[in-house]
């Protein structure tokens, strides 16, 4: 089993973050958001795929990320395990445009808990505004949050 990994990124503009509601090609994920990102192509580093998915989704360039921390998902879909590397963007150029991938909204920041998001999304979405880096590991078992655990770094 070969590990894949990821980057997520959260595009933040005041009181507001860019999200993703995934569209009809994502089975088991249709109407579910997100933050933009996508995996790592061979010799590419987490900030270049970050700048690069986060591009990809929306058409913004990247111009200023807070890299946040690490989740990982052992056997998310029953064998590989997914390892996503995390960012706030906060500086970036050009306005979105949305692709293949879904609908980009511009939602209030505070309000994201109520969107159809992974069940594990709800705890560590407020750790990107708190200080420091996290690593986290979050379990599912056929789709459904079992649970997770986090060290924190300042």
């Amino acid at each position: 089993m070969t590990p894949r990994l990821t980057t997520l990124a959260y595009v933040r503009r005041g009181t507001r973050t860019l999200m993703l509601r995934r569209g009809p090609g994502y089975a088991g994920e249709q109407g579910r958001w997100n933050g933009l990102g996508g995996k790592l192509e061979p010799g590419e580093t987490p900030e270049e795929c970050m700048r690069r998915e986060v591009f990809e989704e929306s058409s913004l360039r990247v111009e200023g990320a807070r890299y946040k921390g690490l989740l990982t998902f052992p056997g998310f879909d029953g064998e590989t395990d997914v390892y996503v590397f995390v960012y706030v963007v906060t500086g970036f150029s050009g306005e979105p445009r949305a692709s293949s991938e879904g609908e980009l909204f511009w939602v209030e920041t505070a309000e994201l808990s109520a969107l159809d998001l992974w069940d594990g999304d709800r705890h560590f979405l407020p750790w990107l505004d708190e200080p420091g880096t996290f690593s986290a590991k979050f379990r599912y078992a056929d789709g459904r949050y079992l649970g997770h655990e986090v060290v924190r770094y300042e």
